[in-house]
């Protein structure tokens, strides 16, 4: 092998990744600002490259497909900062499973789903409105309610372990109950078309979660 070849590193460019961090993000804002005023159906991938004033070539070989437009939207929306994070490993909810008083997890469990729908319930609508009719958006929408279940089975068995899970509960359906508090239905319901506040839905998911899987009485 020449030795020039040999010895070359790879090429790597600071100024390069930070620009196409960027174009991406244009990308995930268009989107967003799209499927949320024309929904899903009516969003097109010209449509966006447009929106995100960058060339159609552009889109597709960031995203693929609109599909995956949707899925890395839905991924950056839910987790945040960290959104390339799996839920289980993010800060917030290592707090709210290491919490030893289970008023205390049903409260952080509270803040922590106003704190992602706050960011995410009008993407999900779009989403759940887009599953009847489209096999990607359906796929998604399947997935996000069976991690949706997951993580609240868990914080269900985290409370469970501490002896705090009502007497006539087990642990699957006092998951079923929580899950179903937690849904975005509620959300949309309680927050989009009944006016509630934000902090009046977080009250109410505490307070309701604690009334339905907790026994009476225990740590405040």
């Amino acid at each position: 092998m020449d030795e020039r070849v040999k010895g070359r590193r790879a090429y790597h460019s600071p100024r390069r990744l930070e620009q196409a961090a960027t174009t991406r993000q244009q990308i995930l804002e268009a989107a967003q600002r799209l499927f949320q005023t024309q929904g899903y159906a009516g969003t097109s991938m010209a449509a966006i490259a447009k929106e995100a004033t960058v060339a159609l070539k552009t889109v597709y070989v960031v995203f693929d497909t609109k599909g995956g437009v949707l899925r890395a939207l839905w991924d950056q929306l839910l987790g945040g900062a960290d959104d390339q994070v799996p839920v289980s490993e993010r800060p917030w909810y290592i707090e709210l499973i290491s919490e030893p008083d289970p008023r205390a997890q049903l409260r952080l469990n509270a803040r922590n789903s106003r704190m992602v729908k706050v960011r995410a319930a009008a993407l999900m609508t779009v989403i759940r409105e887009a599953a009847t009719a489209d096999a990607d958006s359906c796929a998604l929408w399947t997935l996000i309610q069976s991690e949706f279940h997951a993580n609240q089975g868990t914080i269900v068995a985290s409370i469970s372990e501490k002896g705090a899970l009502r007497a006539d509960l087990d642990e699957r359906r006092a998951t079923d109950i929580l899950w179903t508090l937690n849904h975005p239905d509620v959300w949309q319901l309680l927050v989009m078309q009944r006016g509630w506040s934000p902090d009046d839905y977080e009250s109410w998911f505490a307070e309701t979660s604690c009334a339905q899987l907790l026994e009476p009485g225990g740590s405040a």
